[in-house]
C-alpha cells in the first residue's frame, strides 16, 4: 500500500514537471512572439522599454496572462505606435484580447490573425492599416468585437463575416475605402448590437436579410456610402434599435406612418442628404426617447406634426432643404410646441417653403439653443424685440429672407454668438450699438439691407472678428478707425456700395493679416495712406468707384502678394507706377477705367498705361 503511495506520488511529481516545462515552452513562444511585435512596432512613447528577455512577457506593461502564465491580452491604445503588426502576434495561440486602436500602425493586417480561435475583441480602429480584410479572419469563431474602422481598408467585406462569426456583436468597419455590396450573411448576426459601415463606398441596396434575424441590434450606422434603392421593409422590425443612420446616401421611399410604433426605444433618426418623400408623420411625435432628428436635403413636404415639442430631450432638428410648408394660417404651430424642448441646441428650418411673418414664439425656445437657421424661407415680418432671450445662441442664420424693420437692442444679450448673418434682407434703420457687446463674434454679415447712418464706433470691441461685410448699404460718415485697429479682422472688410466720406484713415496699416479689402463704391476722399503698404498679405484691394485724388502710390508695389487691384473711377493722376511691375502675384490691375489681366499674358505697367492713352 505504501508502495502504491509512493508510486503515484512519484507520477504526479512527474506530470507537474511536465506541465511546468510544457508552459515554460508555450511561455517562451509567446515571449518570442511579443518580441518580435515590439521589433516591428516602433515607437510606443517608451511603454515597449520594459519588454527584455531577463523579464517574464507577464510583467510586461500592456501584457496580461492566465494563471498558466500564457498571454491572453495585448492590449496598448493611444501609446503612439507608428511601425508595422508583426505576423508573429498570430503564434499568441491563447489570446482573447488585442487592442491597438489609436496609434499610427500602417501596413497589411497579417493573416496570421487568422489562427487566433480564441480571440473574442480584435481592435485595430483608427490607425492607417491598408490592403483587404484578411478573408481567414472568419476562422476566429470566437470573436465578439471586430473594430477596424478609421482605416484604409480596401476590396470587399468578406461574406463569409455573417456566416462564421455568430457571436459577433459589434462590427465597425467604419472610414475605410471598402467597396462592393453590403453582404446579407450580415442578417444572420442574430448576436449583433451594433453595425457601422459608414463613410466607406458601399453601393447596391441594403439586403432584405436586414433586420430579420437581429433582434439584438441597437445601433445601425450605414450613412456616406452609395447606397441606392428603398430601405427593406424588415428593418422596421428591429424594436430594439437605438440609433438609425443613413444619412448621405441615394436612398428613397418615405417614413412608414407607424414610425412611432416601430421604434419605441430610438434615440437618433439620421435620414439626411438622401431622397427620401412624403409627409413627415405625426406619430414621430411618440418617439420620446429622440434626441437627433436629421432630415435635411431630401424631398419631404407638407406641414411639420404640429406636436413635436412632445420629444422633450431633442437636442437637434435640422430640416433644411426641403419642401416643407408653413404660412400665415397654418404650419408654424410646431414651434411653440418646440418651446417644450428644454435640451434643444440645434433648430435647422433652411431652405424650404416656409412664408408668414417671423414666428414669434422662436424667442421662446430654450436658452440651450446654440445654433438657428432660418435662413432661405421667405419669411417677412420684423425681428422680434425679445430676440435676445436666446442667450446660448452660437450662430444665427436669418440670410436670404423678406425681413423687415430694425435689428432689436436685445441681441446685444446674445453674448456667446460666434456668427451672425443678416445679408439679403430689408433690415433697415441704424445698426444697433449693442452689437458691440458681442464680444465672441467673429463673423458679421449684414450686406444688401437698407441700413443707414455712422457705422458704430464699438464694433472696435469686437476683438474676435475676423470677417466683417457691411456693403450695399446706406451708411454714411467716416470710417471708424476702431475697425480698422482690429488685429482679428483676417479674411476681409467689406464696406462697398455705401456713402462713406472722408479719408481713408491710416489706421487701415493696422490690418497686417487682412486678405481682402473693399471699399468700391463710395466717397472717400483725399490719397491712400501709405500705411497701407503693412497689409502685407492683402491679396484683394478694391478702392474704385471713390474720390481719392493724387498720384497712384508706387508703395502698392510693396504689397507683393496682391492678386487683384482696382483703382477705376478716382481723380488719380494718370500714371501707373513702374513699381506695380514687381507685384509678381497680380492678376487683374483695373485703372483710368481699363482692365488688364495678367494671369493669361505678361504685360508690364508701361505697356498697360500705353495701351490706357
Amino acid at each position: 500500500m505504501r508502495r502504491a503511495s509512493l508510486l503515484l506520488l512519484l507520477l504526479s511529481s512527474s506530470m507537474s514537471v511536465i506541465l511546468q516545462l510544457a508552459a515554460a515552452g508555450a511561455n517562451g513562444e509567446d515571449a518570442a512572439a511579443l518580441l518580435a511585435f515590439k521589433a516591428a512596432a516602433v515607437g510606443g512613447n517608451g511603454v515597449l522599454a520594459s519588454w527584455n528577455a531577463s523579464a517574464g512577457p507577464c510583467s510586461w506593461e500592456g501584457v496580461r496572462c492566465s494563471r498558466h502564465k500564457r498571454v491572453v491580452a495585448l492590449s496598448l491604445p493611444s501609446h503612439g505606435l507608428s511601425g508595422t503588426l508583426s505576423p508573429a502576434v498570430g503564434n499568441l495561440s491563447s489570446l482573447r484580447t488585442l487592442d491597438l486602436s489609436f496609434n499610427e500602425l500602417h501596413g497589411d493586417i497579417p493573416a496570421s490573425l487568422g489562427r487566433l480561435r480564441r480571440l473574442g475583441t480584435l481592435d485595430l480602429s483608427v490607425n492607417t492599416f491598408s490592403g483587404e480584410l484578411p478573408g481567414n479572419l472568419t476562422s476566429c469563431t470566437s470573436l465578439q468585437y471586430l473594430l477596424l474602422g478609421g482605416n484604409n481598408l480596401t476590396g470587399r467585406i468578406p461574406a463569409e463575416l455573417g456566416d462564421t462569426l455568430t457571436r459577433l456583436q459589434r462590427l465597425r468597419l467604419h472610414d475605410n475605402s471598402f467597396t462592393g455590396f453590403v453582404p446579407a450573411s450580415l442578417g444572420n448576426l442574430t448576436s449583433l448590437q451594433s453595425l457601422n459601415l459608414r463613410m466607406n463606398m458601399l453601393e447596391g441596396t441594403l439586403p432584405q436579410e436586414f433586420g430579420s434575424n437581429m433582434p439584438r441590434l441597437l445601433s445601425l450606422n450605414i450613412f456616406a456610402n452609395n447606397l441606392y434603392g428603398a430601405l427593406p421593409s424588415s428593418l422596421y422590425n428591429l424594436s430594439s434599435l437605438k440609433k438609425f443612420g443613413v444619412g448621405l446616401n441615394k436612398l428613397h421611399g418615405s417614413i412608414p406612418a407607424d414610425i412611432g410604433e416601430k421604434f419605441p426605444q430610438l434615440e437618433i433618426f439620421l435620414l439626411f442628404d438622401n431622397q427620401f418623400s412624403g409627409e413627415i408623420p405625426s406619430s414621430l411625435s411618440n418617439l420620446t426617447n429622440l434626441s437627433y432628428l436629421e432630415l435635411s436635403k431630401n424631398g419631404f413636404s407638407g406641414l411639420v406634426p404640429r406636436d413635436l415639442g412632445r420629444l422633450n430631450v431633442l437636442q437637434d432638428l435640422e430640416l433644411r432643404n426641403n419642401m416643407l410648408e408653413a404660412g400665415d394660417t397654418e404650419g408654424w404651430e410646431f414651434i411653440n410646441s418646440l418651446t417644450n424642448c428644454s435640451q434643444l441646441q440645434v433648430l435647422d428650418l433652411g431652405g424650404n417653403n416656409f412664408t408668414g411673418q417671423f414666428p414669434i414664439s422662436i424667442v421662446n425656445l430654450s436658452r440651450t439653443l446654440q445654433n438657428l437657421y432660418l435662413d432661405d424661407i421667405r419669411i417677412s415680418g420684423s425681428i422680434h424685440s425679445d430676440i435676445g432671450n436666446l442667450v446660448g445662441l452660437e450662430v444665427l442664420y436669418l440670410r436670404n429672407n423678406y425681413i423687415s424693420g430694425v435689428i432689436p437692442e436685445s441681441i446685444g444679450k446674445m453674448i456667446n454668438l460666434t456668427e451672425l448673418y443678416l445679408y439679403n434682407n430689408s433690415l433697415s434703420g441704424h445698426i444697433p450699438s449693442s452689437v458691440g457687446n458681442l464680444t465672441e463674434l467673429t463673423k458679421l454679415f449684414a450686406q444688401s439691407n437698407n441700413f443707414e447712418g455712422p457705422i458704430p464706433l464699438n464694433l472696435g470691441e469686437l476683438k474676435s472678428l475676423n470677417v466683417l461685410d457691411l456693403s450695399r448699404n446706406h451708411l454714411n460718415g467716416s470710417i471708424p478707425k476702431e475697425i480698422l485697429e482690429l488685429p482679428s479682422l483676417t479674411q476681409y472688410l467689406n464696406l462697398a456700395h455705401n456713402s462713406l466720406s472722408g479719408p481713408l484713415p491710416s489706421e487701415v496699416g493696422s490690418l497686417a493679416d487682412i486678405n481682402e479689402l473693399s471699399l468700391s463704391g463710395n466717397q472717400l476722399s483725399g490719397q491712400i495712406p501709405r500705411s497701407i503698404k503693412n497689409c502685407e498679405v492683402l491679396e484683394v484691394l478694391l478702392l474704385d468707384n471713390n474720390l481719392f485724388d493724387g498720384s497712384i502710390p508706387h508703395f502698392l508695389g510693396d504689397i507683393k502678394g496682391l492678386r487683384v487691384l482696382n483703382l477705376t473711377m478716382n481723380k488719380f493722376s494718370d500714371v501707373i507706377p513702374d513699381a506695380l511691375g514687381s507685384i509678381h502675384n497680380l492678376q487683374e490691375l483695373s485703372d483710368l477705367g481699363v482692365s488688364f489681366s495678367y494671369r493669361y499674358c505678361s504685360i508690364s505697367p508701361q505697356e498697360a498705361q500705353t495701351i490706357a492713352e
